[in-house]
């Protein structure tokens, strides 16, 4: 009883953080698609598939928290040697590791930096073979905006974002920098996937835009297959991989599977059904 307790408090107080981030990123961005899309048409919340979206904004926080959680004790056992609660208290309040000395702000930039750098390259990894029928849950959205951003397989979270916050806790990082780097990711999410006309001019380069990664959700053909990166446009200037053509808007989103299921359960199942 008082397990089930527990968890209940534990997803009552991961969505009563996440509520109030997204009603502030749905203000922002119906007020800023309004003035500023770069693709015409209904607002999001008259979009299709809004009602799995949502589904997903809600579950994607909550398996996050717990897998991240499951994993890292998992992998502190085998790898760090670490098998008692008062321990892994221990590694959860000041981290066990080479980095765990750093001032919590140098954390915190380490970690923004060094896991868009990893992610870019596992997103890469998820656009080939058979990783690709995970990955295209996240693609599948016809009517790309800032409420696709969470729309994930959790295989491909394990193997991407979550992974990689394991392996950077195990490095030493305090889970502290999840309070504010948390909020941080989701609004970044949010506006790249947002129908916004901002390419951020001279920091294309740098820094990921709306139109940037707009981009990566069109066809293959079309430029699907570049711009990987979540945050820093650099890792694609840098592998080759940058893509945004001067005057030219991407228009079409979406998987060439025109069979995609719509509902949110059925996507889980779909990378093992076909």
């Amino acid at each position: 009883m008082e397990t089930a307790l527990a968890i209940a408090s534990g997803f009552a107080h991961t969505l009563w953080r996440v509520v109030p981030i997204t009603l502030a990123i749905a203000a922002a961005f119906s007020a800023l698609s309004w003035w500023s899309p770069c693709n015409e048409g209904k607002p999001w919340w008259k979009k299709n598939g809004l009602l799995t979206d949502i589904a997903y904004w809600i579950f994607i926080p909550i398996f996050t928290r717990y897998v991240r959680i499951g994993l890292t004790v998992l992998f502190t056992i085998y790898l760090l040697g670490i098998t008692t609660s008062q321990e892994m208290i221990k590694l959860y309040d000041h981290g066990h590791g080479p980095l765990a000395t750093l001032p919590l702000w140098l954390q915190a930039v380490i970690f923004i930096v060094g896991s868009d750098f990893l992610l870019y390259w596992t997103h890469r990894v998820f656009h080939r073979g058979v990783l690709w029928k995970y990955h295209a849950v996240h693609h599948a959205s016809e009517e790309l905006e800032w409420t696709s951003a969470w729309r994930f397989h959790p295989f491909n979270l394990m193997l991407g974002s979550v992974l990689v916050d394991v392996i950077f806790i195990l490095a030493g990082i305090s889970t502290d920098i999840f309070f504010f780097v948390g909020p941080f990711t989701t609004f970044t999410s949010a506006m790249v996937h947002a129908n916004l006309d901002w390419t951020f001019g001279p920091l294309k380069r740098v820094v990921a835009s709306p139109v940037f990664h707009r981009w990566h959700h069109t066809k293959p053909e079309e430029g699907g297959e570049k711009n990987f990166a979540g945050t820093f446009a650099l890792w694609d200037w840098m592998f080759a991989t940058f893509y945004m053509p001067e005057g030219v808007r991407p228009q079409n989103y979406g998987i060439a599977d025109e069979k995609f299921p719509a509902n949110i359960g059925l996507q889980f199942l779909y990378p093992i059904l076909h």
